[in-house]
This record gives C-alpha cells, sequence and structure tokens, in this order.
C-alpha cells in the first residue's frame, strides 16, 4: 500500500517543525524521523489506529503522535494523510 502525503498535512508540519526546531534543532528532526517511522507502519496494517472522531466513515483514522493527531483516509491502493493538529487547536 502507498502512502500519500497530501498538502493540508505537510503544511501544517512544516509550522509544528519550525517551531519545534526554534528550542532544539534536533528535536525537530527526531520528531520528523520518528513521525515518519509511524506512518510506514500503516502500510501493512492501515486500520491499526482507531476511527476518526472527526469524520463517520470508518475509512477516517486517527493517529496519535507525541500529543498531535494525524488523520489519514484508506482508500483501495493507497492511505492519504490528511492534517496533523494537536487536540487543544480543535
Amino acid at each position: 500500500m502507498k502512502i500519500v502525503i497530501e498538502h493540508s498535512f505537510s503544511q501544517p508540519l512544516l509550522q509544528i517543525l519550525s517551531t519545534i526546531a526554534e528550542d532544539k534543532k534536533s528535536a525537530a528532526i527526531k520528531f520528523n524521523k520518528e513521525l515518519k517511522e509511524k506512518l510506514n507502519l500503516l502500510k501493512n496494517s492501515p486500520y491499526m489506529c482507531r476511527k476518526s472522531l472527526y469524520f463517520e466513515d470508518d475509512r477516517y483514522r486517527d493517529l496519535i503522535f507525541k500529543g498531535y493527531t494525524i488523520i489519514y483516509k484508506v482508500e483501495d491502493d493507497m492511505i492519504k494523510v490528511l492534517d496533523i493538529f494537536k487536540w487543544q487547536e480543535r
């Protein structure tokens, strides 16, 4: 299964990484690396995360990572990573 990163995910992620990097650049690099590893796990088990609290459709899932929620959608041959946010922001 292929993972597709949507623009609606990459823009907030860049903001998060730049905020982390203001304090400690190595922490931002580590955060990004660990997030990519977690997303790669979805290739083999796309339904391993809970059903999304923000959508009625079971194909939308919430991956919780270090206090952030990553919303993704499972499609026939791909996983679309749609958004990332802190729960306080919603």
